[in-house]
């Protein structure tokens, strides 16, 4: 119970410092932890994955706010489309079997990463 409870801690302090230091949401490193690590099934982790983030980013904004570094109208208009995308995606995930899951999203970690190294 304790190593569990503590594992679980580890992982939000991980996902926290990664998400104000590279700007991540916390997602990447969530997600898998909460599967490979928790054995979580895959649409249960992102689930919990959206409710652990929030904490994150309002902490992390907070101090993007204060030094200054927050395009707004860019900010306002992409939360507007994450907002939606945020209601789309989440309707989509009830509908998708746990393989496609874990399939597309790390196609999606491996493109990412691709992309970060070589460009």
């Amino acid at each position: 119970m304790i190593k569990n409870f503590l594992k679980k801690i580890i992982i939000g302090l991980l996902a926290g410092f990664i998400s104000g230091f590279f700007s991540t949401g916390g997602g990447l490193i969530l997600v898998p932890a909460f599967i490979y690590l928790l054995e979580m099934d895959a649409q249960k982790s992102r689930g919990t994955s959206i409710f652990c983030i929030l904490p994150m980013v309002i902490t992390s904004s907070f101090f993007y706010y204060k030094g200054n570094y927050i395009n707004w109208k860019t900010a306002i208009l992409c939360g507007i489309g994450g907002a939606i995308g945020g209601y789309l995606g989440a309707k989509l995930l009830k509908k998708l079997p746990e393989k496609i899951l874990k399939i597309v999203f790390t196609a999606f970690l491996i493109y990412v990463s691709y992309k970060m190294i070589f460009t």
